[in-house]
């Protein structure tokens, strides 16, 4: 193989590998900026809610809860910027490396291009091509050496067009690079805005665990008083699926187990919804999660375990619950000294929405994805508005977050 020859082989190769790799960084850039995004949004309406919030009462440990939780978005959108700065520095270091090596490349291209130019023009009198078909020894010799001086012709023209093609692509590289300075740039001070955001929620944080610290065993008994009432409610939604379960394989006529006796229509809604897991829009139309799926040390009280059958999301004031999927109202829970609990079955799965204010259905309502079902209980005193959200397959929970898109 030719040195030009290989100059060309390596400047395709190396296209291609530029073009893959560019490709790849930009979806993976994509998606980092679309989750920074998604932060931003989220930290805004936790501003939003609190301002809402400020002249209500709120307890020291609410509080604590609502800077703790600022806290954890806030360094998350740190990290995805950091992420963004990371991947931007080693695309610009890789574009750099690449410059220079495709400027060599077409230095020595456009090199061996200038001699085939001049050699080209020393034999370039029509004489001499005349003189080069009338010395061939037969017809099909003159043809062909005329077929060389058109593809000799022709191989100058495509060598020149590709010197062309390839600067241009060394100038759209080193324009993206500049882009690509400029944004990092862009993302570094960002990043120092909100360091300085953070480190100002970290002071307020601090001050509020100090004032935490002098009565800790007063919020301790507190935090566990709520979580005995939470297990209260919970134990009752046990039941009432348990016995919902049982009842099923009765009317089925089928001896007790665990899991629902589906009919061929809920056989087919419960596989529609498990089709849907991750994809399932939230229960409220803007919200931010509070308190996660699972057993967890307490945010603030790190003494105390909780344990958490659902999700918590903080919404706004008279929000509107909506359910997630087709289903049947199967149960509408009322508790005492609580609030109301709906609870929706979709075929062997149900889903559960806690602490309502309003309800627009009754059991037996057949309801539609995003139909609103009530109201969330909104705390006149602390301005809280929460939603319970859980999700059951037969008597067993599961984690709310694999269920809904983006929780």
């Amino acid at each position: 193989m030719s040195l030009r020859q290989l100059i060309h082989t390596s400047l395709f190769v190396f296209i291609l590998q530029f073009s893959f790799t560019i490709n790849a960084q930009n979806q993976k850039q994509k998606q980092l900026e679309q989750r920074k995004q998604e932060i931003l949004k989220e930290l805004n309406y936790i501003n939003e809610l609190q301002f809402k919030a400020r002249k209500k009462e709120k307890s020291l440990i609410i509080k604590v809860e609502d800077v703790n939780y600022k806290v954890s978005v806030r360094k998350n959108l740190i990290k995805i910027t950091n992420q963004q700065v990371n991947l931007l520095t080693r695309q610009i270091n890789k574009n750099q490396d690449d410059i220079s090596r495709m400027r060599d490349e077409l230095k020595v291209l456009k090199e061996n291009y200038a001699k085939m130019i001049v050699k080209s023009y020393k034999s370039k009198n029509e004489q001499n091509k005349v003189m080069f078909l009338l010395s061939s020894d037969n017809f099909q010799q003159a043809y062909k050496r005329l077929q060389y001086i058109k593809q000799f012709a022709d191989y100058q023209k495509k060598q020149g067009q590709e010197i062309k093609g390839r600067t241009l692509e060394l100038q759209e590289i080193n324009t993206n690079l500049l882009a690509q300075k400029k944004e990092k740039q862009k993302l570094i001070n960002d990043n120092r805005k909100a360091q300085k955001n953070l480190e100002k929620e970290l002071t307020q944080q601090e001050d509020l665990m100090r004032s935490v610290k002098r009565s800790m065993n007063k919020y301790a008994a507190q935090i566990k008083e709520k979580q005995r009432e939470a297990r209260r409610i919970d134990r009752q939604i046990d039941k009432i699926i348990r016995d919902a379960i049982a009842s099923s394989n009765r009317e089925a006529g089928k001896s007790s187990s665990t899991g629902f006796a589906l009919t061929a229509e809920a056989k087919a809604l419960a596989a529609n919804f498990v089709g849907s897991k991750g994809k399932l829009p939230w229960p409220v139309e803007k919200g931010v999660v509070k308190l996660r799926y699972g057993k967890q040390t307490h945010p603030v009280v790190k003494t105390v375990t909780i344990q958490s059958n659902g999700v918590k999301i903080a919404t706004e004031e008279s929000a509107k619950v909506r359910a997630v999927f087709d289903g049947v109202v199967s149960e509408i829970m009322i508790i005492p000294n609580a609030n109301p609990v709906v609870m929706l079955r979709h075929g062997n799965y149900v889903t559960i929405y806690k602490n309502l204010s309003k309800i627009y259905v009754k059991k037996g309502d057949k309801i539609k994805t995003k139909q609103n079902i009530g109201e969330v209980f909104t705390n006149k005193r602390t301005g809280e508005t929460v939603l319970g959200f859980g999700v059951y397959k037969d008597d067993k929970t599961q984690n709310p977050a694999e269920w809904i898109y983006r929780m």
